[in-house]
């Protein structure tokens, strides 16, 4: 099938309020030797996308100016150095972005089949949550069955992912919430307990769950104003992984007392600066630990709600609300059947 010469895109009339996307139209990329071409069937909508749109998360040197970090679709041409996927392979993929558009280019280790009986709204429902999830909790924060771990913005895309993960893998599971409407859905998710932060001191109540041990993992997406409660919410050896500062990112007066007394490990990453190689290895162990599970039928991702490409603006609307439990996706292409 011959490829068009133009595509549907989403353009920025500048950096600001979600109403300076517009729908427009560009070239299709090219994929480097590396890289497949997709043509996109879904896309995630997700808060790098919001920062990027903002102005504070520029795309790194090299990578689409498109909004866009996950997709769903069908690879539809190859660069010469791909060996692993061909033509009319179903695909989601991490993306450095672009994915905002009928056709997006991916490195080819940064891509995953779809899962068994997976539509193209639910498998580009995974790369960004899942690749974030492995890389900090369980690369980074070294979460082992067994473990007590605490998840902020427990019914965000990237909250629903771990407490699913972290409870298959056999951990125990707590997290927070702003509602007890948002409490119930991260039980109903696998936690064992939630915490309306809203009504209560999340380091208090954990204290009072573990026995006043602490947990030995907490997965932090607010950063600054959770700081000194995150410190005294862990356990002995405990790890606090960092992976976006939506309560600032700085504190004042940090006592790094508890941290030398209680070997405390802090830590925190980005996906987007790393390097394909890098990106390729949680792929691989994406594949070979979790897409086992995803093909049983567990651990599935959960999709509060579906915008057309040109109700984008709705979409970043909806996801400043945070008002969504789970995640916030983009139909793009015309929509194709369930892999086998």
């Amino acid at each position: 099938m011959a490829l068009p010469v133009r595509m549907r895109q989403i353009a920025m009339d500048g950096a600001g309020a979600p109403e300076v996307m517009k729908i427009g139209t560009g070239e299709l990329p090219e994929p480097k030797p590396d890289e497949v071409l997709i043509r996109v069937l879904a896309a995630g909508v997700n808060r790098p996308d919001i920062a990027q749109r903002l102005g504070s998360y520029p795309p790194p040197p090299g990578a689409s100016p498109i909004l866009g970090l996950e997709v769903a679709g069908e690879v539809v041409a190859a660069g010469d150095a791909v060996t692993d996927w061909k033509i009319g392979d179903r695909v989601c993929a991490l993306t450095n972005g672009g994915g905002y558009a009928e056709y997006c280019t991916a490195p080819a280790p940064q891509c995953l089949p779809w899962p068994k009986g997976y539509d193209a709204v639910r498998a580009a429902a995974l790369p960004e949550t899942f690749f974030t999830v492995w890389a900090n909790l369980f690369q980074a924060g070294r979460l082992r069955g067994g473990e007590k771990t605490l998840i902020h913005g427990g019914t965000s895309g990237i909250g629903v992912t771990a407490i699913q993960l972290a409870r298959e893998f056999g951990a125990t599971v707590y997290a927070t919430a702003g509602t007890d409407e948002k409490c119930a859905a991260c039980v109903r998710f696998g936690c064992d307990a939630a915490i309306n932060y809203n009504a209560e001191d999340f380091a208090a109540r954990i204290k009072e769950l573990t026995g006043g041990r602490g947990v030995d993992v907490i997965l932090d997406m607010v950063g600054g104003s959770y700081a000194t409660r995150n410190i005294r919410s862990l356990a002995m050896d405990g790890r606090l992984v960092l992976i976006a500062f939506l309560g600032g990112s700085k504190v004042a007066d940090f006592d790094f007392t508890q941290v030398m007394v209680r070997r405390l490990t802090i830590t925190g990453s980005t996906m987007r600066p790393r390097t394909t190689a890098q990106k390729g290895q949680i792929a691989a162990e994406l594949r070979e630990k979790v897409w086992p599970v995803l093909d049983a039928g567990r651990c599935a991702p959960v999709i509060d709600a579906t915008y057309p490409l040109d109700q984008v603006v709705e979409a970043h609307k909806l996801m400043e609300s945070s008002q969504h439990i789970g995640k916030i996706m983009l139909t793009v292409g015309q929509s194709m059947i369930a892999s086998g």
